[in-house]
């Protein structure tokens, strides 16, 4: 549900993008990630804003969830900010931390 930002995702696996599956493998196992790392950035990711949007939901999901574990949900937030790092040279919800702390 996270990765796909769907309250009821497909059951399907064969409908689930592939990167969106080797985003799931790294974010249950984030040890995996350095020998992913080209494979995401060789990747044609085919919905590139749904990728970065579930790149920010596990963020997200990770902040509001880090005291339940916290290597756990700081390893999945450090995998999920790297990857958009690497593709997409920022990391968008510091663009809007840095929006509304302009703002107030």
């Amino acid at each position: 549900m996270l990765i796909t930002g769907k309250l009821n995702p497909e059951t399907s696996v064969e409908v689930i993008p592939e990167e969106s599956l080797m985003l799931c493998e790294v974010i249950e196992h984030p040890q995996k990630l350095p020998f992913y790392i080209e494979a995401f950035y060789n990747m044609d990711i085919k919905e590139v804003d749904a990728f970065r949007f579930a790149l920010m939901r596990i963020q997200i999901d990770s902040d509001l969830r880090m005291n339940e574990d916290i290597q756990k949900h700081q390893h999945r937030r450090y995998v999920a900010r790297t990857i958009e790092k690497l593709l997409f040279s920022d990391i968008l919800l510091e663009q809007v931390q840095g929006v509304v702390l302009e703002g107030e």
